[in-house]
């Protein structure tokens, strides 16, 4: 008979990124929204917002991020290939969208994109999550009054979404970079308007 040990999350998450290399694992985020932020409601993307921010020519270094709809978001010109090439494969957990519903609860929150496409994040956690047989590591929770989700692929490729309000809660941002080695590899703003 086989015995099977179940592990911790947290240490589960250590055994997996040391097992594929020297990479140290993403710090775990407040899980207490101290400043009683509320995140929720309906948004619509402003049609100017989420243009890569950068040098001229950031773009040209920018992995592929795969759009559901026909966002302002623009696209890299290099194919998922090339990003499985350097090792990265961080794209597949970037979702975007038109709309944005935002549920929040006392202990994570619920984004769904364009009515299609739902991401959870509990606050607080520090887990692996999975996009068919990829893996990461994905940490997210407070920072002030910004809600902060991390995810780091195993070549150690970090993608950050920064969500917040601003305008009196009429507006919501959505600040999306990608580093890689100390590079940033993408950079974008997008904001979002209360419907």
């Amino acid at each position: 008979m086989r015995r099977i040990a179940l592990l911790p999350a947290a240490t589960l998450v250590a055994v997996l990124i040391s097992s594929c290399s020297s990479i140290e694992p993403l710090p775990s985020r407040n899980g207490v929204n101290a400043n009683a932020i509320d995140l929720s409601g309906n948004w619509v993307l402003r049609q100017e917002s989420g243009r890569p921010t950068g040098p001229p020519g950031a773009e040209e270094q920018t992995i592929l991020i795969p759009r559901r709809t026909n966002t302002q978001m623009q696209r890299a010109p290099r194919g998922p290939e090339d990003s499985r090439r350097d090792g990265s494969v961080i794209h597949v957990f970037l979702e975007s969208g038109e709309s944005v519903k935002i549920t929040q609860t006392l202990h994570g929150i619920f984004i769904s994109f364009d009515r299609a496409v739902v991401e959870e994040f509990t606050f607080g956690e520090n887990r692996i999550v999975s996009v068919g047989p990829i893996e990461a590591q994905r940490v997210s929770g407070w920072d002030a009054d910004d809600f902060i989700a991390e995810t780091m692929d195993e070549s150690g490729t970090v993608l950050t979404e920064r969500w917040s309000l601003a305008e009196e809660g009429s507006v919501l941002r959505r600040e999306i970079s990608v580093v890689r080695k100390e590079t940033v590899m993408l950079s974008i703003m997008q904001v979002f308007d209360r419907e």
